[in-house]
């Protein structure tokens, strides 16, 4: 069943409101009755109306009055109003009207097809309009609900890069992302002229533990060690990465050769110092770790992968040497050579 419309009719006369509510009798409207401009003002606040039917000649406030504080109060100022007036003789007073906010005349006495006819006219206005706030509506909320799937789609996507750029086991970035960052690392350092710096360690005799105490226990070593690396990073450039499997590298920008030795020896202490039981080791009865350090200021012929093979030259010796420790190495290529060297 449609909804009836409401339109107010206004006239200081009861014997005319009466007229116009039995011309305007139908199922389809609701009509609703102000004795005055004041009760008018009143009526329009509590309804949402169609359209307004104003007897100009009106005491204490007119028609024209009525009519220029609707059109001054937001909620009201677009409801057609339509003029019921005796006078049609006078210009003036028609102009007055329109410039108080009339969108039409009806003259008294009224002709009941010319008022059917208006009134039709204003309704139809009346449904499209609503009809359009309904579209405005759901198009509002179309539109706030693609909003929010592209805000979680972003948010989706996010979670996937940040995934894809995690190790899986410990959390921590991935060889991946260790690439990635050493390649930003090295072409800003290059631009600033600053040393970039490259911690390569390995965990002692990993294969011995895995074989002792299983690889599920072997999986939560790497993570406590991991854990214990990546809490060591204090800047936001330093990065710790799993290079590949027992091995971890760390990268750190803007930190000189001695720099990056202190910060090896940091980690070799802080790893032993977790006290993880390793009673198959060569080196101690706990976990412990070899590190190999290159630092370098990038210049033209000289790349991040001299650096790489630099840092894993140092590891490679510091194993030799018997584990547990940490050996320098400088780059290769005379173009990169280390200037603290």
């Amino acid at each position: 069943m449609t909804t009836p419309i409401d339109i107010l009719i206004v006239d200081d006369r009861p014997e005319n409101l009466l007229t116009l509510e039995h011309l305007l009798d139908s199922p389809e409207l609701r009509i609703v009755r102000a004795n005055s401009g004041q009760e008018a003002l009143a009526r329009l606040l509590d309804h949402d109306f169609a359209l307004v039917l104003l007897d100009v000649q009106m005491p204490e406030m007119d028609g024209f009055e009525t009519a220029e504080l609707m059109r001054s109060n937001k909620r009201t100022r677009n409801i057609p109003i339509i003029f019921v007036t005796a006078n049609h003789t006078e210009r003036q007073h028609i102009f007055r009207g329109y410039d108080s906010g009339a969108v039409d005349y009806l003259f008294k006495p009224l002709d009941p097809q010319m008022l059917f006819c208006k009134v039709r006219i204003f309704l139809e206005i009346h449904r499209q309009r609503q009809a359009l706030q309904a579209k405005t509506r759901e198009l509002d909320a179309r539109i706030s609900e693609l909003n929010m799937l592209q805000a979680e789609l972003e948010k989706k996507n996010h979670q996937l890069q940040l995934l894809s750029s995690l190790d899986g086991l410990t959390g921590i970035p991935n060889r991946r992302q260790f690439d990635e960052m050493l390649g930003v690392e090295w072409n800003r350092m290059a631009r600033e002229k600053l040393p970039l710096s490259l911690i390569i360690l390995d965990v002692d005799h990993f294969k011995n533990y895995n074989d002792r105490y299983g690889h599920l226990a072997g999986d939560c070593c790497l993570r406590r060690v991991a854990e214990s690396l990546d809490a060591m990073m204090r800047r936001p450039a330093d990065m710790i990465a799993r290079y590949g499997g027992e091995e971890f590298a760390a990268i750190l920008p803007g930190t000189s050769i001695e720099g990056a030795q202190i910060v090896a020896e940091s980690m070799r202490l802080t790893v032993a110092g977790l006290e993880i039981e390793h009673a198959d080791s060569p080196v101690q009865s706990v976990v412990t770790v070899s590190l190999g350090i290159s630092s370098v200021i990038p210049i033209p012929g000289c790349t991040s992968s001299d650096l790489i093979q630099a840092a894993d030259q140092g590891l490679y010796q510091a194993k030799q040497a018997g584990r547990d420790r940490w050996v320098r190495a400088d780059c290769v290529p005379v173009a990169c050579k280390s200037p603290w060297s």
